[in-house]
């Protein structure tokens, strides 16, 4: 755990120092379309059922509400917004929150608080680990906006039909993980961030599930 620890929050460091030209030119992209602010704050459930406050650049335009959950042609979405999301820009001022410890490079996804039962057994368990940027389920998941837009209802499918999937592989992959899994992990998000062409969701997860029975 003190490796891991350590691990984290030297990677979260060099991550914002590397990517710090592209954290810039995002932040004048959403200045330069929409004004300020360019960092979204939103708080979502950690570990030991903590909150904390997760940052994204914003994608959405100033003073949007609604549901909680975004599907693929959202309205709210900005035309830079679209850009980021589509290459997963908007999560890198998590690198931050990875920095003061707030979350892991690899870990289950932090959520909302409406979207957590810490009284249920599996989220109890997933909240037992620090949260992270990505996580098996949010590789498999890459597509989850083009998932939900399909649906008729998209927050009532998250929560009965997505949620529970992507809890399911948290549990998997977090009882037999390793420190080499999370660095295959954390390859295939960096890889599949910036050439989503040709993403396999079966074959990612089938790649996992012979180390995670």
């Amino acid at each position: 755990m003190f490796v891991r620890n350590l691990f984290d929050r030297a990677a979260g460091l060099a991550g914002l120092i590397l990517f710090s030209p592209v954290l810039l030119a995002a932040a004048f992209a959403v200045w330069l379309e929409d004004g300020f602010p360019v960092l979204f704050r939103h708080t979502r459930i950690g570990r030991d059922q903590r909150p904390f406050s997760l940052l994204k650049f914003r994608s959405m335009r100033t003073g949007s509400k609604g549901a909680q959950i975004t599907a693929k042609q959202d309205p709210r979405i900005t035309r830079t917004g679209r850009i980021l999301r589509k290459y997963k820009i908007d999560e890198l001022p998590q690198l931050w929150n990875v920095l003061r410890g707030d979350m892991s490079l690899v870990g289950p996804r932090p959520e909302v608080p409406e979207y957590v039962d810490a009284s249920d057994p599996v989220w109890e368990s997933v909240l037992r680990f620090r949260p992270g940027i990505t996580d098996l389920a949010t590789l498999v998941y890459r597509n989850e906006e083009e998932i939900l837009a399909r649906s008729a209802d998209p927050e009532q499918f998250y929560r009965e039909v997505l949620l529970p999937s992507k809890l399911a592989l948290n549990l998997r992959y977090l009882r037999s993980r390793s420190f080499t899994q999370d660095l295959k992990l954390l390859l295939l998000t960096a890889r599949y961030s910036f050439f989503p062409a040709g993403f396999d969701p079966r074959a990612i997860e089938n790649a996992f599930s012979r180390k995670h029975p």
